[in-house]
């Protein structure tokens, strides 16, 4: 697991100045939702896929979603911005509600299903990327933001991107070989 340093999220100084505080805790709250999202969705396809090169695979990186949540939440917690619970809440359940989307199949399984998490997933990590791309640039005018482990969370975030997307290109290329010659 890539660990980014434990400086703490934030040195504690004076905040920018002309910042919109509201705008930044909707923006920061908005992507606490889909980072729970992200989190739920990592965590089950590791479930659904223990004991398989996927699992083993999806698990560090599975580890390291939650970890980035608790970090963007210490950020938030440091810059004064409050959980909106509702939110997060809102993130859980969409989780749960893209589970319930048909796959080709009734009964068992569907390979394709696989598929679609993995790209769910990789859209989540995505908008991860680009909120700690946010923060970074936002950590020149407000020292309270630790410049250095934003880009350590950058880069463990665009590794997991890396990850994802070569696990969806296997399971696609698994779901939807065709069997003509």
């Amino acid at each position: 697991m890539n660990t980014p340093p434990r400086s703490g999220a934030l040195r504690h100084h004076p905040a920018g100045h002309g910042r919109d505080v509201k705008l930044l805790g909707i923006y920061l709250n908005d992507h606490l939702a889909v980072d729970t999202l992200g989190a739920e969705r990592a965590a089950r396809l590791v479930r659904s896929s223990r004991g398989s090169a996927l699992g083993r695979a999806l698990g560090p990186v599975a580890a390291e979603i939650a970890q980035d949540r608790t970090a963007l939440l210490a950020v938030m917690r440091d810059l004064g911005v409050p959980v909106r619970r509702y939110k997060v809440c809102a993130g859980w359940a969409g989780e749960k509600m893209g589970r319930l989307k048909p796959n080709g199949r009734l009964v068992r399984p569907s390979p394709l299903g696989t598929v679609l998490d993995l790209e769910a997933l990789r859209l989540t990590v995505e908008g991860k990327a680009a909120v700690w791309q946010t923060l970074r640039r936002l950590s020149a005018t407000d020292e309270r933001l630790d410049r250095a482990r934003i880009e350590a969370l950058l880069q463990r975030a665009r590794q997991q991107q890396d990850t994802i997307e070569e696990w969806r290109l296997r399971q696609a290329e698994e779901a939807l070989a065709t069997t003509s010659a």
